[in-house]
């Protein structure tokens, strides 16, 4: 068998063990890949700080790309067809681990899950693989939804409605791609009249594209309106997100909601898979570690359901912990250091576990209504 030169992002977790069987990887900083580096590279494999366009790959040996991420918009998909290179992604890797952010928001947030669980309702925009799992786990909570998704034939889910009736909701969950095409772009889709028209006292969540919100119209409107909530995961100018904004939001992290450590090696298995059926060739199991063995976890709290699920969530992840790396990096840092804490605080992100990867060790102890909730959260309660 043929041995490929591959180039690759270093945040790609066990990249060199899972491509191990195809040939030497060489691990790059990926915001800073240059052309000469993929001169000799057969294989490019990259997250979504690298742009892959004609300005890197021209003039290289690249024949396939690979991102272990689940959106594109990084990749300039025509410029890849047109000189028959390969590409592929890795859609849904992550998807779950987003979701694990917006359950932690809810919990963090004082009185959202209350609401939640009370009459509160969840307005989707995007619902792919992050927007449609999470209105599965917040169906199965019981809690109201509607969806907006223009590119999804709306008999596919009974929640899918218009834009403007999405966006009254009581909180706004943004997971679209970032697309600028006709007939319907996505940048800037929040623009200042559409975020003029959320109600009061609304919650505003991306962990999608920075680019969906105007960022400069939703700092203009939080200097006005102290009532709306927002929590940013992505930022306009990344890795150097406005810090006027940064200090008007209620959360913020370092594009990293799809950071579990549990989706990072899905990515990298999907895009391994990706490569061999490109080049047609056998995959190997890689001799990286199994991390099926679930956690466990002991919740005090037996009877009242929104205070267990509260205490399991943030048990296994604190959004709070994620806004304070972020907040006093980039606010310590000196202004031309910011982009590069930014990166840093991606790179060396604490491991963080999938809420599926938990047992619930005193699960009999539990009222059923707590075990009901806890199991529509995704632990494993059996």
């Amino acid at each position: 068998m043929s041995r490929f030169t591959i180039v690759a992002d270093e945040n790609i977790p066990q990249v060199a063990e899972q491509f191990a069987s195809l040939g030497e990887v060489t691990v790059v900083n990926g915001r800073k890949l240059s052309r000469q580096q993929l001169r000799d590279a057969d294989i490019l494999l990259v997250r979504s700080v690298t742009q892959v366009d004609q300005s890197l790959l021209d003039g290289t040996s690249v024949r396939f790309v690979a991102t272990a991420t689940i959106g594109t918009d990084h990749l300039d998909i025509d410029y890849l067809d047109a000189h028959q290179i390969g590409w592929a992604s890795a859609p849904g890797c992550n998807a779950d681990s987003v979701v694990d952010y917006m359950i932690s928001v809810f919990c963090r947030l004082q009185g959202v899950l209350e609401l939640l669980m009370a009459d509160g309702t969840v307005g989707i925009v995007g619902m792919g693989n992050v927007g449609s799992r999470l209105y599965q786990r917040l169906s199965r909570l019981g809690i109201a939804c509607s969806a907006y998704d223009p590119l999804i034939d709306p008999q596919r889910y009974p929640v899918l409605t218009d834009l403007e009736t999405v966006l009254q909701a009581d909180i706004i969950c943004l997971h679209a791609p970032l697309t600028t095409a006709e007939p319907y772009p996505s940048f800037h889709l929040l623009d200042e009249q559409r975020l003029a028209a959320l109600k009061p006292g609304a919650v505003l969540i991306n962990a999608g594209r920075g680019a969906v919100i105007d960022n400069s119209a939703l700092q203009a409107l939080l200097n006005e309106h102290d009532d709306i909530c927002t929590v940013l995961d992505v930022w306009e100018n990344e890795p150097t997100p406005d810090m006027a904004l940064l200090k008007r939001v209620d959360l913020g992290s370092p594009h990293i909601a799809g950071y579990s450590y549990d989706g990072k090696l899905a990515g990298t298995a999907m895009i391994y898979q990706a490569c061999c059926e490109f080049f047609s060739v056998e995959p190997v199991k890689a001799p990286v570690a199994e991390e099926d063995t679930a956690l466990t976890l002991t919740i005090r709290e037996q009877s009242d359901v929104i205070a267990a699920m509260r205490e399991a969530v943030l048990a296994c992840y604190d959004v709070a912990e994620d806004d304070q790396r972020f907040r006093g990096g980039l606010l310590h840092a000196d202004q031309h250091e910011r982009g590069a804490v930014f990166d840093q605080l991606r790179k060396n992100y604490p491991v963080r576990r999938e809420l599926s990867r938990y047992r619930i060790a005193n699960v009999n102890a539990l009222d059923p209504p707590v075990q009901d909730g806890l199991a529509a959260l995704g632990f494993i309660c059996r």
